[in-house]
């Protein structure tokens, strides 16, 4: 059972989940007045790092097998 909790494949499931809750708080962020400006990017800059993280660990699960 502890494994289950620590798979790859269940982090990948949690990355997206974050990375999805930072794309609605980026969009809501961006909509208020007045703009943080630095919060914005702050939380664009964490959004992209996830997004690497998730690449990583897609290519770890589904290797592109050469053509």
């Amino acid at each position: 059972m502890t494994e289950n909790l620590h798979s790859p494949h269940r982090r990948l499931i949690e990355l997206r989940m974050e990375h999805a809750d930072l794309d609605s708080l980026i969009d809501r962020a961006a909509e208020q007045s007045p703009l943080d400006e630095l919060a914005v990017r702050r939380l664009k800059k964490r959004r992209l790092a996830l997004r690497d993280q998730i690449a990583t660990l897609e290519l770890l699960l589904d290797p592109k097998e050469p053509a």
